[in-house]
């Protein structure tokens, strides 16, 4: 068999979970609210917090900006786990044992939460219970896996050092956590946004935000929020749980959080899967579940990772995971494929509570790194537990303020010089006079001296955009695997039409619609 057939990705990606399922619509917002209680998402958390906070009798709003659950909810590897790689031992060294404790204790408590709404809810999402693992095939991760195993014993997790995996591949060692799950994300997630909304739960698609005015005086609220249509939502309380905080008045999230792209494809192999989800402790990072579909047994391969608009040809990381799958089970066939944006902090714990220490009735959730499943349940928790009762039982290791991210000065300069670096490099790089650009291409290319981006679709027409973007004026990059303008900044991506795909942006780039003329300029 042609083991490179599999990389003729002809195929746009597409997210298993978003092809296997249908979802309802909802309204955009076409006129001025009053709200006690604005969520800013309509993601994983944004639902979540609005199921919670729905139950203490409180009517928050969502206002998504494009489709809701469609964003990193839609493409994700939906372990629903509190194995987060290597992190106990690191975080109890670093942090010590309290603060850890609390991460810990956080995140065993959303996996019993997932299941006791799935059970009170009745919905049928493909809920599995599974061991979860972190293997290593190098000598020198050993002593660390046998660290994380301890650790976790003593932190209450059910845990395991062991030198064998059902894995069909030799392993040097791992650490297993037991109750742990799987799960279809959609499958749960879009039946509780039906439930919310039947309760009373507005929820509009489409209704992107792009300014927030703190103490105002409209409405006699404590903010109002303003949407791309003008239309204006006075609330008392806000939470952004938008991925990457759009919002930058305050807080210096930008200067605070990064973000990775990883990818993930879903095979359909000759043997059977063996059971249980791994994770190498070792880079280059591979990922395993199972899942079952209409289709039969697939199997999720995930890994590779790199700064969104950094690094070489994304292709080239689908390519990885297929040589990986191929050297580990009889590849049939890939029938999907897809790519995730994680926003990481600096010192691998999110952010969740109050926006600043100053903004009592603000909130935020971002920054889950590779672990949203469980995270976003607890985040929604923490959030439903500072708006009702005032306090968190684990606010203290999650609080965006925390004075420990101190000892993370290191990863502030690393992050914000590569910051630096991308946007002077965007503005000095020299750019080719004439340019040829073939159907599926994206190039940069020249316009009256001016930096700009073109892609050439399979009919042949140009579309054309300017790639300076809107969020803080870096030059974006191309995206030749999923075909889109990536900020190598702050993680922005927009469309080859110059549409928002992924924030902190809140506008369109500018296109150039004299394509007749600019094609005399780049041929």
């Amino acid at each position: 068999m042609d083991r490179d057939k599999f990389k003729d990705f002809k195929k746009p990606p597409q997210s298993y979970w978003m092809a296997s399922i249908s979802r309802s619509e909802y309204p955009t917002l076409n006129q001025d609210l009053k709200v006690d209680i604005a969520i800013v998402g309509g993601g994983i958390t944004g639902i979540l917090c609005a199921y919670f906070l729905n139950k203490e009798g409180l009517n928050p709003v969502i206002l998504e900006a494009d489709r809701i659950l469609q964003g990193t909810t839609g493409h994700t590897t939906a372990k629903i786990s509190s194995q987060h790689g290597l992190i106990y031992n690191k975080m109890k060294t670093q942090l010590g044992e309290e603060l850890t404790k609390q991460y810990a204790n956080a995140n065993e408590s959303a996996i019993q939460m997932y299941k006791q709404i799935i059970d009170e809810n009745n919905i049928d999402c493909d809920y599995l219970p599974q061991s979860a693992y972190v293997y290593t095939l190098q000598d020198k991760y050993i002593s660390k896996i046998n660290d994380e195993a301890d650790t976790a014993a003593s932190l209450g997790i059910k845990s395991a050092y062991v030198e064998e995996t059902p894995l069909p591949f030799s392993v040097k060692a791992a650490v297993r956590f037991d109750n742990q799950a799987q799960y279809h994300p959609l499958k749960f997630l879009i039946p509780l946004a039906e439930k919310i909304s039947d309760n009373g739960i507005q929820i509009f698609e489409r209704t992107r935000i792009v300014d927030i005015e703190e103490n105002s005086s409209y409405e006699n609220s404590n903010y109002v929020l303003t949407t791309e249509q003008g239309n204006k939502i006075a609330a008392n309380k806000v939470i952004i749980a938008s991925h990457y905080p759009f919002y930058n008045k305050s807080g210096l999230y930008f200067a605070r959080i990064y973000t990775e792209r990883s990818y993930a494809i879903a095979i359909k192999a000759k043997e059977k899967y063996p059971g249980g989800m791994y994770i190498s402790a070792e880079e280059p990072t591979r990922s395993l579940r199972s899942l079952a579909s209409d289709e039969g047994e697939l199997i999720i391969v995930g890994g590779e990772h790199h700064k969104t608009g950094q690094g070489p040809d994304t292709r080239k990381h689908y390519e990885a995971l297929v040589d990986f799958a191929n050297n580990t089970f009889t590849l049939e066939d890939i029938p999907y494929r897809w790519s995730t944006q994680d926003c990481m902090t600096l010192d691998d714990i999110p952010y969740v509570g109050h926006f600043t220490s100053d903004t009592p009735n603000m909130y935020i959730a971002t920054g889950y790194g590779k672990w949203g499943m469980t995270n976003s349940m607890a985040a929604a928790m923490l959030l439903r537990d500072l708006i009702v009762n005032g306090e968190s039982p684990w606010q203290d290791v999650y609080n965006p303020s925390r004075k420990t991210i101190i000892a993370s000065a290191k990863n502030f300069v690393v992050e914000n010089l590569n910051v630096a670096e991308k946007l002077v490099e965007g503005k000095i790089s020299p750019l080719p006079e004439k340019v040829d650009i073939k159907p599926g291409e994206g190039k940069i290319v020249q316009i009256d001296g001016r930096r700009a981006g073109a892609y050439r679709d399979e009919q042949g027409t140009l579309h054309v955009v300017n790639t300076t973007c809107t969020h803080m004026g870096c030059e974006l990059e191309w995206n030749p695997a999923e075909r889109t303008w990536d900020c190598p900044c702050h993680g922005s991506r927009f469309t080859y039409e110059g549409d928002i795909v992924e924030g902190p942006a809140v506008k369109p780039l500018n296109r150039y619609n004299d394509v007749n003329t600019i094609e005399k300029l780049i041929k």
